[in-house]
């Protein structure tokens, strides 16, 4: 199957194979094509360049991107997709006055949705599920990482890996799992964290690594969840399985949480809203992505994670929606690069280097998407006809994407 995408008015992203991820001021660059065409041949992108070379053969389908940007699909690093229900209610509680720790304390938050997920079967959480997928792909995401977390028991954790691994195997999209039993402290273990713990490590983890149902392994470590020390056990067994660490950290409170993620060479560390110097200084120089979830600020009404000072510090920063249904219900990449424009102060150039390369970096997808390049498989995105690129973080609340294919073939 070979395609020919022509007369693009601008193809974004053009990087070398080479290039894993971008930090500080290499943010800013955005190369690009204007009036350009892109081949794709057997699901890969084969050729691109200006519409003045464009290559005369035979091809079984020419799409006429006239008026139209042309970019790679986002890479939402950072999802609890698999969810049961929603936790609508808590959103009034919240405009009533209750804070996110609030609802927690009583009985609320990621405990609610685990009695949720609990009661519902694997084929009913498997529909749900697949209706959000579906949803994030029309817009615009040709890549994601889905975690566990909402089972909180052997059996529930299962079933929600069982169902990313069977997403992963019926639908073409990147996706990536996480195994997160470290979410919360589960009601039964209330007065026992010590026995939960050995329960992840010595009961779960081996289960998990038996069937290959996750990449990597993530632990909530923040005050009232998982401690530092709870993070270290956590993160050791797992490496022992060969899961590497994704680990949500410095939501509320800044705990060292940072330096333990790199101490254990962690791909990625999420949430950041609270930094400190030292946090900032810690980063300096490794291989681990900081990630943002501007989502779960905007909803919750907590801080943003101060992308400016990270950026102009030097460091790396890539962006995701933690699609989840108590702190950021929606996963809108296309919102994301707005909200991290609008309330970040990231340039248009940063936010999409942000969501696109630097995303695929945070899962491990540096080598296949997240760019245009020469033999990555084609995830991309093409807008409606549209002024530039800047429309789609400045025209927030309107639907700028057209059409996502992934491995080439557009998305129904």
């Amino acid at each position: 199957m070979k395609t020919i995408f022509i007369n693009i008015k601008e193809l974004l992203q053009i990087r070398s194979s080479k290039i894993s991820f971008l930090s500080g001021k290499e943010m800013r660059e955005l190369p690009s094509i204007k009036d350009a065409f892109l081949v794709v041949e057997n699901g890969l992108i084969a050729d691109y360049g200006s519409m003045n070379n464009c290559p005369k053969g035979t091809f079984n389908k020419t799409i006429n991107a006239t008026g139209k940007i042309l970019l790679p699909a986002w890479c939402d690093s950072h999802t609890h997709l698999v969810y049961a229900g929603n936790r609508e209610h808590e959103f009034v509680d919240r405009i009533n006055g209750l804070s996110y720790e609030d609802i927690a304390k009583k009985g609320g938050g990621i405990l609610n949705s685990a009695k949720e997920l609990q009661k519902t079967s694997g084929e009913e959480l498997y529909q749900q599920s697949k209706v959000r997928l579906e949803e994030v792909i029309k817009q615009g995401t040709g890549a994601i990482e889905i975690k566990s977390g909402y089972g909180l028991t052997t059996e529930s954790e299962l079933k929600m890996l069982h169902v990313i691994k069977r997403l992963k195997e019926e639908y073409p999209i990147e996706i990536k799992s996480t195994f997160l039993a470290a979410h919360a402290l589960p009601k039964a273990f209330k007065n026992n964290k010590p026995k939960y713990l050995e329960t992840i490590i010595e009961g779960l983890l081996p289960l998990v690594a038996e069937e290959n149902l996750a990449e990597y392994i993530d632990v909530f470590c923040e005050t009232g969840y998982f401690s530092v020390k709870d993070t270290d056990l956590i993160l050791r067994a797992g490496k022992k399985y060969g899961l590497i660490p994704k680990i949500h950290v410095n939501q509320f409170t800044s705990i060292g949480g940072v330096q333990k993620g790199i101490e254990y060479n962690a791909l990625s560390i999420d949430h950041l809203e609270e930094m400190r110097d030292i946090d900032i200084d810690a980063l300096q120089n490794t291989k681990t992505m900081p990630v943002a979830l501007p989502g779960c600020s905007f909803f919750l009404g907590i801080p943003y994670t101060p992308a400016r000072k990270m950026i102009n510090a030097g460091l790396p920063l890539a962006l995701a929606t933690d699609y989840n249904p108590g702190s950021s219900p929606s996963g809108n990449m296309n919102f994301i690069v707005s909200t991290a424009c609008i309330k970040m102060k990231m340039t248009p150039e940063e936010a999409i280097n942000a969501a696109t390369i630097n995303g695929a970096y945070a899962m491990g997808l540096e080598k296949s998407v997240g760019s245009i390049t020469i033999g990555k498989k084609a995830n991309v995105l093409l807008t409606k006809p549209i002024n530039s690129y800047g429309v789609i973080p400045y025209s927030f609340g309107t639907n700028h994407i057209e059409k996502t294919f992934i491995k080439g073939i557009e998305v129904k």
